[in-house]
């Protein structure tokens, strides 16, 4: 009887694992054998791998329904739901992966810098190793095409729009005053310095819905998220002096960095086109503070800075030098969030706040002003698939802008901006891939509602190459010079086409774009200069069109890298007081720039030049009766710069600027009035220097004993 009740349990048992026969074939999208494939059942140890010809077959006791799981690299993993008993000679078909480094990024009017950046045009070192540049970030965005090097000024003009018409992000949260302070036909510079920056993306046009209020473009400036180790950086220059240090703990660091320029004995060593009655000087300082949570990551921003400067300009209206004396403080702090939730939820949230005050002495009359300037900012995104993911959020602005004049005259205004947007990255395969979005938005102050589309796709049409095309409506604010009298304004508005190629192999990048602007809405007024009683309107109107190329070479020759970038534009703009449609005078048709870095070892040193050009730019000659029908000759400036590794943590750094002592010629600005003879009198708008020559000793001190400050000058 024992034995009967075995061979009974032994039967009932080989009943309940009968084994199943899964076989089937492994394709692509394009229907060819996948060879490799790891195939089984999930939860268990059975599969098998596919062969050459994507065939596989392996058996499992698994019954009934069950979920057969199939992977690739460079594919989606795949999970079928089967049936084991009826699983024989199946076919699965595997999506190429979008996640891979070869797969589709949307390109578009976008240059790129940054550890995190999937295709990097440039490279956060270049930013700031450029010649001529002289540490400032715009200087060398300046030699990107599509911007224009308006040399009296020193701000981004990016493919026909004025300065103003680009706004500037720091993490996300943007910086209303981005710029040091200046006057007439003096050059400024962008107000942050490198050293905390990790990542920077500068877009020419059509970019995100995320991002509003500018016509042309947007420069997104990302803070490091965590430095690597504890540090000191000392700077000894001859305009000025430089410290720096981080400190890093377990979850948190801390990054400062504080500087006093005083360009005094530049001027004493240089001869000067400026008759200054006081160099300029500032003390500058910013810091980073990070935070990091068990999903998430907190950060603070925090910049200050204080200068002056004092000169006497020339007027072509009166025959006595103009006195202008500036002082100016600004001050700026933005704190955000970032981090993940539930089920592929990411929230983004940031607060902004931007103090800006100018006291200006103009011979015997002052002006003064003051701005305070808000940002508020929530951003969702959900990663609905590997394929999808979407985000929408909301911004809000608040501006509060007052000025007077001798105490007795004042403007100013209040606004306050609500934004919200939603937008999908879609990708339809590893090769095309799509972005869509929407803006909408409120200006209480002149009382209107707009929404702005936007989209943009880009296809790889083979492993290194691809082409991008980006559409979009952009609105802003009319400026601040025009706000502060009247609110008798619509939003002077863009639409952006611009069609890309891009080419990467081997550490060569080509890129070619077209592009076409077409603005709208655009500000006029009836006087020689915006003021209390111009009449105004948004009756203007214009348009920007043209090619932009750059090559950058890093392979071809060893310890060079270089790259080449070339612009035309044909803009006309019917807008402020022209009584017709002209080229603004900040543009000229064809610019370009070369810019090339060598690494020489038996010197330990690397050596920079950069050389850029452009051609004349228009002019209004009130001696003429044509509008705008002067031109300026060509602008030409070669750069030098030489930085020796001292020891591997000491660098001594030189650099000229101007090399060859062109004497270029930004304009000319015209008397109101003829003179006796009929004339209308003209002064050159010149450099305020031939040359701009710097010495400096830079000094870092870290546990690692290696790092330095090359990628600081």
């Amino acid at each position: 009887m024992k034995t009967f009740y075995t061979v009974l349990i032994l039967w009932v048992t080989s009943l309940t694992n009968v084994q199943q026969t899964i076989s089937g074939t492994v394709i692509d999208e394009k229907n060819k054998p996948i060879f490799g494939a790891n195939v089984f059942i999930e939860g268990t140890y059975d599969g098998a791998s596919s062969d050459d010809k994507g065939n596989f077959s392996f058996t499992t006791t698994a019954s009934g329904n069950q979920i057969l799981v199939v992977s690739s690299l460079t594919f989606e993993t795949l999970k079928a739901p089967i049936e084991t008993n009826n699983c024989k000679d199946k076919t699965f078909q595997l999506k190429e992966s979008v996640n891979t480094l070869d797969a589709v990024v949307i390109t578009a009017g976008s240059f790129s810098a940054g550890e995190k950046s999937r295709v990097s045009v440039l490279k956060p070192l270049d930013i700031v190793t450029t010649a001529g540049s002289a540490g400032n970030i715009i200087a060398a965005l300046q030699t990107l095409p599509g911007t224009q090097n308006v040399g009296e000024d020193g701000r981004l003009f990016v493919r026909g729009g004025e300065a103003d018409e680009t706004q500037t992000f720091v993490d996300g949260i943007r910086v209303a005053q981005p710029y040091g302070a200046t006057t007439n036909n003096l050059p400024t510079r962008g107000r942050f310095s490198p050293f905390l920056f990790s990542g920077i993306s500068f877009s020419t046009g059509g970019y995100s819905a995320e991002y509003g209020e500018a016509l042309s473009s947007v420069l997104l400036l990302n803070t490091q998220d965590e430095p690597d180790q504890n540090k000191t950086d000392i700077s000894l220059m001859t305009v000025g002096l430089g410290l720096s240090n981080t400190q890093k703990w377990k979850k948190s660091s801390l990054s400062i960095n504080t500087a006093y320029i005083d360009l005094a004995p530049y001027q004493v060593a240089i001869p000067q086109n400026v008759d200054w009655n006081k160099a300029f000087q500032s003390l500058s300082g910013e810091a980073v503070y990070r935070y990091n949570l068990n999903n998430g990551i907190f950060k603070t921003y925090a910049a200050f800075d204080a200068s002056r400067f004092d000169l006497n300009q020339e007027d072509s209206n009166q025959p006595e030098k103009v006195r202008v004396n500036l002082f100016n403080n600004n001050f700026y702090l933005n704190s955000s969030y970032k981090g993940n939730f539930g089920s592929n939820w990411q929230l983004f949230t940031g607060l902004s706040y931007g103090y800006g005050q100018n006291k200006i002495s103009i011979d015997d009359n002052n002006v003064n002003n003051v701005e305070h300037a808000s940002h508020l900012k929530i951003k969702m995104t959900k990663k609905v698939s590997d394929r999808i993911k979407i985000n929408f959020g909301s911004d809000y602005f608040i501006t509060n802008f007052d000025e007077d004049f001798n105490t007795t005259f004042k403007s100013g205004y209040d606004s306050n901006i609500a934004a919200v947007y939603t937008e999908a990255d879609i990708f339809f395969s590893k090769k095309f891939a799509v972005k869509a979005g929407v803006r909408a938005s409120n200006n209480n102050y002149i009382e209107e509602n707009s929404i702005s589309p936007r989209a943009s796709l880009a296809y790889k049409i083979s492993k290194n190459s691809q082409f991008a095309f980006a559409y979009g409506n952009f609105e802003q604010a009319p400026r601040q010079n025009y706000l502060k009298y009247s609110d008798d304004f619509v939003t002077e508005k863009a639409a952006h086409y611009i069609l890309n190629y891009q080419y990467v192999k081997n550490n060569r990048t080509l890129r070619a774009e077209a592009y076409f602007k077409g603005y709208s809405d655009l500000v006029k007024y009836d006087t020689n200069q915006a003021q209390f009683n111009s009449i105004y309107s948004n009756n203007g109107q214009g348009f920007a069109k043209g090619i932009d190329l750059f090559w950058r070479d890093g392979n071809s020759i060893k310890n060079l890298e270089y790259w080449i970038s070339y612009s035309f534009i044909d803009t006309k703009r019917d807008y402020q007081n022209f009584p017709s449609e002209a080229t603004p005078s900040f543009v000229a048709a064809h610019s370009a720039s070369l810019v090339t870095k060598y690494w020489i070892s038996d010197w330990k040193s690397q050596i920079g030049f950069t050389h850029q050009f452009s051609t004349g730019r228009p002019y209004n000659n009130p001696n003429e009766t044509a509008f705008m029908n002067g031109k300026t000759r060509a602008f030409n400036n070669l750069s030098f710069n030489w930085a020796y590794l001292l020891t591997q943590q000491k660098i001594l750094y030189f650099s000229v600027s101007n090399v060859l002592g062109t004497q270029n010629v930004f304009g000319y600005n015209y008397a109101n009035s003829p003179n006796a003879n009929g004339v209308f009198e003209r002064r050159d708008i010149i450099p305020t220097a031939d040359w701009f020559i710097f010495l400096g000793f830079f000094w870092t001190i870290s546990d690692n004993k290696s790092d330095n400050q090359l990628n600081n000058l």
